[in-house]
């Protein structure tokens, strides 16, 4: 082996070992990690925004604590007894769930379908009074006599009085509406709602005329059967009779609804 053979294995072998050498330690000191910056956060949905109030309420101070919802029968009662007496309210009102029968029938007139057996007051204690057949059936004239004691009522009340009851036991209204499920809901602006709801009931010159589907009356103009459940009731009672009740419901929206 001459010398410049020896040169070249030497070279070979100090380029072997210091490529092992480096590799090595490539596997016992790892790198540094290369800075990044950290990702972004996902963003969050934006939340709803409250429905904003568009009829506060002031309510009145009580002289003594409101009771629970569920044993505000008692002390409601007494106050509208008070109000409207003893006859009438034993007559015409049922004393049981007196807020939440209340809150679930404002909450409902506005609506197609109001259930009676939600409703504050009991129902009239006859059939609707028709006249006519065929394509003449209509509601007879006599049948607004069926719902004179609940307009009798509706124009004797003190309108000033009622919302101060009203004022004093609203904590107890609201409790019942965000119970019904809104709780997010402001209870004296579905009350607002459904008194204008009542005050736009159509006002039809002559008695409307209905159709018989099996035994249950429907209005044989598709618009009036259209209507709010609040509306086809004030349209049942008659005319005489809804211009009493809307009197009344503008007395009670002033107290209630901001100007």
């Amino acid at each position: 082996m001459n010398d410049t053979t020896r040169i070249a294995i030497a070279v070979v072998l100090a380029a072997t070992l210091a490529a092992g050498y480096l590799w090595w330690q490539a596997q016992e000191e790892p790198a540094p990690p290369v800075a990044t910056s950290p990702a972004p956060a996902p963003a969050e949905p934006p939340k709803p925004a409250e429905p904003a109030i568009q009829h506060p309420l002031d309510t009145e101070p009580a002289a003594e604590p409101l009771p629970a919802l569920d044993e505000s029968d008692s002390p409601l009662t007494q106050t509208l007894v008070a109000l409207v007496g003893s006859k009438p309210w034993q007559a015409l009102f049922h004393p049981d769930r007196i807020v939440r029968r209340i809150v679930a029938t404002v909450d409902n007139l506005p609506r197609q379908e109001a259930p009676v057996k939600m409703w504050p007051v009991k129902p009239v204690g006859s059939w609707l009074s028709t006249a006519g057949s065929g394509d003449a059936l209509h509601i007879a004239p006599d049948n607004a006599r069926r719902y004179a004691a609940y307009v009798g009522l509706a124009e004797a009340v003190d309108a000033a009085q009622l919302v101060a009851i009203y004022r004093q036991f609203y904590p107890l209204f609201q409790q019942a509406y965000v119970e019904l499920g809104y709780p997010q809901g402001y209870f004296n602006d579905r009350l607002v709602a459904a008194i204008d709801d009542l005050l736009a009931a159509p006002e039809p010159a002559e008695p409307p005329r209905l159709v018989q589907q099996k035994v249950i009356y429907q209005f044989a103009d598709p618009d009036l059967e259209g209507r709010s459940a609040g509306q086809k009731i004030m349209l049942r009672i008659g005319t005489e009779n809804a211009h009493a009740v809307k009197a009344k419901l503008r007395e009670i929206r002033k107290l209630v609804a901001k100007p």
